[in-house]
């Protein structure tokens, strides 16, 4: 989340900043987003505060399973308010979202866009499975904690065609497809990644929960937020807000790399 909406956008923002003073985009999409990454960052924090609120409380020994039971709920409702952003943004009010550059015709078919797509998928679970398997293999070797190699270096790699596409599109001219590039991204990881995940996993009988432990990540979504707001809520953007965002990511960067405490794996 931090690297599609802080590190891509800044660098995209930078990247604007050399053709153009300012750069302006549909102030509709952005009122968008930042309400969904508002309400994101409301649902992650929320299990956290209720885990530490309930753990002071007599009779906190089903903590665990009230825990679960809130993420399932929360779960379905990020995944709910997910479609409901769909039909109001390509049913209800497509005329409001619909790009305003003229339609270009399609480079590749539905069938080759689709295989590419299947053939991506299927290398990327093969890949995030030799990873999981070497993690902490490589955090030994290379001297890190699971908690930076997780939330820096495994997110820069998995980010890589964000950041990659965000860049491109920039010097295109295209500062919104920009935006619901890296926001879009962060949008669905919150609204539909996560909350999906939690519903297979308790059908798999091995439940997780939407619960960070560590106060730093929870910092980092919030400030992730909170910049992203900031530079973003007028529908324009400079270069100099690219690198407010560049700085944040740097920030948490450097805070993840000197934190020596383990990454959080669940109760």
């Amino acid at each position: 989340m931090i690297a599609s909406s802080l590190l891509a956008l800044g660098l995209a923002v930078l990247v604007e900043a050399g053709r153009a003073r300012s750069k302006s985009f549909q102030p509709e999409r952005a009122e968008l987003l930042n309400g969904l990454l508002t309400l994101s960052t409301i649902a992650l924090l929320l299990p956290a505060f209720f885990d530490y609120t309930e753990l002071h409380l007599p009779g906190h020994a089903n903590l665990v399973r009230s825990d679960e039971k809130l993420s399932l709920t929360v779960s379905v409702v990020l995944i709910l308010v997910y479609l409901a952003n769909l039909v109001y943004t390509l049913i209800t009010h497509r005329d409001v979202f619909a790009s305003r550059r003229s339609n270009e015709p399609p480079i590749w078919s539905l069938w080759k866009s689709l295989g590419i797509l299947l053939g991506a998928t299927v290398f990327i679970a093969v890949e995030s499975n030799l990873i999981a398997r070497n993690l902490q293999a490589t955090t030994t070797r290379l001297g890190v904690t699971t908690l930076f190699l997780g939330v820096i270096v495994l997110a820069l790699i998995g980010n890589a065609s964000d950041i990659i596409s965000a860049v491109y599109f920039a010097r295109k001219d295209r500062m919104g497809l920009v935006m619901g590039i890296c926001l879009g991204s962060t949008v669905q990881v919150a609204l539909l990644l996560a909350p999906v995940l939690v519903l297979v996993s308790y059908l798999m009988g091995h439940p997780m929960n939407l619960v960070f432990t560590n106060p730093l990540e929870l910092i980092a979504i919030v400030g992730a937020v909170l910049a992203v707001n900031a530079i973003a809520r007028d529908g324009e953007t400079t270069w100099f807000g690219g690198v407010l965002l560049v700085a944040v990511y740097c920030l948490f960067g450097l805070a993840f790399f000197f934190a020596t405490a383990p990454h959080p794996t669940g109760r």
